[in-house]
């Protein structure tokens, strides 16, 4: 059984949000990180990322057991059927979940504090970062009075 810590956040909230996540052995050695920037979202659509890029990853490279583990109690209420998913940009991501869990033998969750998923929030944060300079990346191609860029013609 393989161990995910999952996070994500958003700076703003909503707000430039990235995931990540720490894929660990049984006996904590590190397998895999995983960080990815997500544009504008919710810090729960960013949470939900995180879940769907562990799963993901468990499926692409043939691990069928994993145990997730994640900071955000509203995502693992959710997921163990405590809560129901209210929220419709949440239903869309929980749906995605399930049918990766059901491609898996067994999936757990667990919640933990964020003391214990710090290097999942490292890594949300990377996502963070590269979220925020790929938003500035494109106001700067934007141009600010309504204009349209100028194209070369030659």
């Amino acid at each position: 059984m393989v161990r995910a810590y999952i996070d994500g956040g958003a700076r703003g909230n909503p707000g430039p949000a990235g995931y990540g996540v720490r894929i660990e052995a049984p006996d904590g050695t590190l397998i895999a990180e995983l960080f990815g920037g997500l544009g504008i979202a919710t810090n729960n659509v960013a949470e939900y990322n995180g879940l769907l890029a562990a799963l993901k990853w468990a499926v692409d490279h043939g691990h069928m057991d994993v145990q997730i583990r994640a900071d955000s109690e509203l995502l693992v209420k959710q997921m163990c059927g405590e809560y129901k998913v209210k929220h419709p940009g949440l239903q869309a991501l929980s749906a995605r979940a399930r049918l990766l869990v059901g491609q898996l033998d067994d999936v757990t969750f667990q919640h933990v504090r964020r003391e214990q998923n710090k290097e999942a929030d490292r890594l949300s944060n990377l996502g963070m970062d590269e979220a925020e300079a790929a938003l500035k990346a494109e106001r700067e191609r934007r141009p600010t009075n309504g204009a349209h860029p100028q194209r070369n013609l030659f």
